[in-house]
């Protein structure tokens, strides 16, 4: 389909009122905010005793954690990427039968996992890992004719995200003997969270130096030298040493070490001259789960901290949630015409998610009950998405205010 086609389908679209597959992030964020409640709900049904289907390919813990992953996580990094590719290369944004189709291959994954699915796993989780190859051969024509080898690099943290989805279900297929699904949920965490840092490190202080030059009081990230780059690489450093030595000394190390490094980066970018403006004072409390997640780390795998045993879920539903909750926000009403403001209803989505992930991760310490933190955090989690939905799903689907094509 050409540029030109493209462009036709989403005035098309604009025209009948309905503009879902006019943009990338649109149906993309859209499954984001409805993966994100119902993985996390039908699991904690599960745990209640409430009925729900007992079979299907993964068992209904393993297939909670991979759909946080492969499901949330995965459909925002599309929503995300088919934006954020246009916009660097100039190119017009994703629309109509290839953006529908994409969203087929998601939605067909997420059916073939879905517990209750009569599909053998191994048949299930092929169908499942379509999904990232086909979103990375979707941009990467664009990127390549962009001739700009920076321009790379979040696509390959894509894969690297794609191929912690191939052990995680390889080991769950039976394709090969080795024990490899814990490895692969790390390496999804890890490459997210490094995205986090690449990405959030590059429009953070950027968007928060244009409003506070709105307001009349600008301030320039205070200068230190070499900290962003060793802040980048020690997440990357987090990858590698949970690939090779998971769950030791060597991996506790590192993460006090990127806890630091992403600690002092954060502290230069002004954050608290934010706090009268929510859709910026998310970010910078969304970049903070990082160094908080990996200091929670670095305290369970260094000194064995009881109420640090829960570490990866503030990385999760802290750090990789937030971040993802804030930029779909933001992305849906900038990229809609619409003024970066957060609604009220989007407000609290910040808050009730920040303490869904506090809940999940230190409400297990403070009761000898194993359920209730849970249901707690749950209840949190799902009112926030809920929320989001709420403010954002008609956005969504209308056109664009102003009518510009392809938006």
């Amino acid at each position: 389909m050409s540029a030109a086609s493209i462009g036709s389908d989403a005035v098309a679209g604009g025209r009948r009122g309905f503009a879902l597959l006019s943009h990338g992030f649109r149906p993309f964020f859209l499954l984001a905010g409805l993966a994100a409640p119902f993985a996390v709900g039908l699991w904690v049904a599960a745990l209640a005793g409430l009925p729900v289907p007992a079979d299907g390919p993964l068992p209904i813990q393993r297939w909670h954690g991979h759909e946080m992953l492969a499901g949330f996580v995965a459909a925002a990094l599309a929503g995300f990427l088919l934006t954020a590719v246009p916009n660097w290369t100039g190119r017009h944004g994703y629309a109509g039968a290839p953006l529908a189709a994409l969203v087929g291959l998601f939605l067909a994954g997420r059916l073939a996992l879905l517990p209750g699915s009569p599909l053998p796993v191994g048949l299930a989780a092929a169908v499942a890992l379509a999904f990232l190859p086909a979103l990375v051969g979707l941009v990467l024509p664009a990127l390549v004719r962009a001739r700009s080898a920076r321009l790379f690099g979040p696509p390959a943290v894509v894969l690297l995200f794609w191929a912690g989805d191939v052990l995680m279900l390889g080991e769950a297929a039976g394709w090969w003997d080795a024990p490899t699904w814990r490895a692969g949920q790390l390496l999804s965490a890890d490459a997210a969270l490094a995205l986090v840092g690449l990405i959030g490190g590059r429009i953070i202080p950027s968007f928060t130096l244009n409003a506070l030059r709105k307001t009349g009081r600008p301030a320039e990230p205070r200068p230190l030298p070499g900290v962003d780059r060793a802040a980048v690489l020690s997440l990357l450093a987090v990858l590698v040493v949970d690939q090779v030595a998971p769950d030791g000394v060597a991996a506790g190390l590192v993460a006090a070490v990127a806890a630091a490094l992403v600690a002092l980066r954060l502290s230069r970018w002004h954050g608290l001259r934010t706090l009268g403006q929510p859709i910026l004072w998310v970010l910078h409390l969304a970049y903070g789960f990082v160094p908080l997640a990996l200091a929670t780390k670095a305290a369970w795998l260094l000194a064995g901290a009881p109420w640090a045993a829960h570490w990866f879920h503030l990385q999760g539903a802290g750090a990789l949630a937030l971040m993802i909750l804030a930029v779909m926000t933001r992305a849906t009403l900038g990229h809609t015409g619409r003024d970066l403001v957060a609604a009220p209803a989007t407000t609290a989505a910040y808050v009730l998610l920040a303490l869904a992930a506090l809940a999940r991760v230190f409400g297990p310490a403070l009761t000898d009950a194993h359920l209730p933190p849970l249901v707690v955090a749950a209840a949190l989690w799902v009112t926030a998405f809920g929320l989001f939905l709420a403010v954002h799903f008609p956005i969504l689907l209308r056109p664009r205010l102003g009518g510009r094509p392809g938006a």
